[in-house]
């Protein structure tokens, strides 16, 4: 197997940036392969080989996690094209690899470049979930054209089938292939807009919408025994539940807000945040549950609230995802414990804190402004979907006694 590295070539001239470069080797021949990747000599970590990033705060910071990602794109896909050509001739030859390998293409309209932009512009924006869902859909859709680039002019109603057939022999559910196509869609009519491509409307014959899914609740009762759980001896589930229940005291706070909540965001008696997913203003009155929650935890030195980012190192995003994961897994074992013969997860609190509160006759309105929605009739729908799998789990008790 041939060995595939970045190496950096620093600049002859001080100050200057240096050059990136792609090796190979295998056996005793080196191939190196020279792109336009620039980075200043501050900004590698020759030990590790790998770019080093710098705080958030810095200006170069958005554009250093942009290129480490683009980098680790023309790996990935220089490391699929040696291992076709073992696959398929059982040799490599690397002069062939060097000649097809062709990193940073500046073709106006190459497909894969574009998105990768796109990606940049919404780093610099501050959209970092939107530029990461933009990153997963241009991972399928290089794992789907094996590496190869491909122009706007090849995308058409044929190839885009072909796509949506692929990502469903590969076990993706039909919201999941919708939700890339939408992604693909969306910077397809942009290339049009920038006259980059005539529009061929390919997306015509492939789904592009939304089925319904089951909102998961549970009732009062359920959360009550999560609640009363004791969970003194084990300390890592006794998070998990403080964290469940946190979010089900503010109305269903998602994750990564209640991760991102500061301690400036708890002023005279509440909590005052903006949703990431909106960029609605919320404000939640501070109660007792709350701050009894609060009070299991020393504070930290961070400016977070709450111990899910316990350090601002420029890593604060993959500690509240790596914690998310933990607490959803941790979750699974709490619903065991307390008997809920279901697979428990933080996405529960939201749906469960609607349904409750409509089963108590809280005015829809109220509900509305609770879950931060711009419309009633969004709500509406919203709690018509609890209330359909309510009545298909009635019809399943009931058809068991047949």
């Amino acid at each position: 197997m041939a060995s595939i590295r970045l190496k950096f070539r620093p600049s002859t001239a001080h100050g200057k940036e240096g050059t990136l470069v792609f090796q190979l080797i295998h056996g005793r021949s080196v191939r190196r392969i020279t792109g336009k990747y620039k980075i200043f000599a501050e900004e590698w970590d020759g030990r590790a080989g790998r770019i080093l990033l710098p705080s958030p705060s810095s200006p170069r910071y958005a554009f250093l996690v942009s290129l480490k990602d683009e980098l680790q794109w023309e790996l990935d896909r220089l490391r699929r094209m040696v291992e076709e050509r073992e696959k398929t001739t059982g040799t490599v030859s690397l002069d062939e690899i060097t000649a097809a390998f062709s990193p940073d293409t500046d073709t106006p309209d190459s497909v894969f470049n574009f998105i990768r932009s796109r990606i940049r512009h919404k780093r610099q924006l501050g959209k970092v979930r939107s530029a990461e869902t933009y990153r997963s859909m241009l991972n399928s859709l290089m794992r789907f054209r094996k590496g190869a680039d491909l122009t706007f002019g090849m995308v058409d109603g044929g190839l885009m089938e072909l796509y949506e057939a692929w990502m469903q022999g590969c076990g993706l559910t039909r919201n999941t292939t919708s939700f890339y196509m939408r992604i693909l869609r969306t910077n397809y009519k942009l290339a049009v807009e920038k006259e980059l491509t005539p529009d061929r409307h390919p997306f015509r014959h492939v789904y592009c919408g939304m089925d319904k899914t089951v909102k998961r609740s549970i009732p009062f009762s359920d959360i009550k025994k999560i609640n009363d759980l004791d969970l003194s001896r084990k300390p890592s589930l006794d998070f998990a539940r403080n964290m469940f229940m946190f979010s089900f005291c503010t109305r269903g706070m998602s994750f990564v807000d209640m991760a991102y909540l500061k301690k400036t965001d708890l002023d005279g008696g509440c909590l005052t945040y903006r949703r990431k997913k909106t960029g609605q203003l919320l404000t939640v009155e501070w109660t007792w549950q709350m701050q009894a929650i609060i009070d299991k935890y020393k504070p930290n030195a961070t400016r977070y609230l709450l111990p899910i980012i316990t350090r601002e190192d420029g890593s604060e995003r993959r500690q509240y995802q790596n914690m998310m994961r933990k607490t959803n897994r941790l979750l699974k074992d709490i619903a065991r414990l307390a008997g809920l013969p279901l697979p428990l997860s933080m996405y529960y609190t939201r749906h469960s804190w609607a349904t409750i509160a409509r089963g108590r006759a809280v005015p829809l309105a109220v509900i509305s402004e609770a879950l931060g929605h711009d419309s009633e009739t969004t709500t509406q729908i919203y709690l018509d979907s609890i209330k359909s799998s309510e009545v298909d789990k009635a019809n399943s008790m009931i058809l068991e006694g047949l």
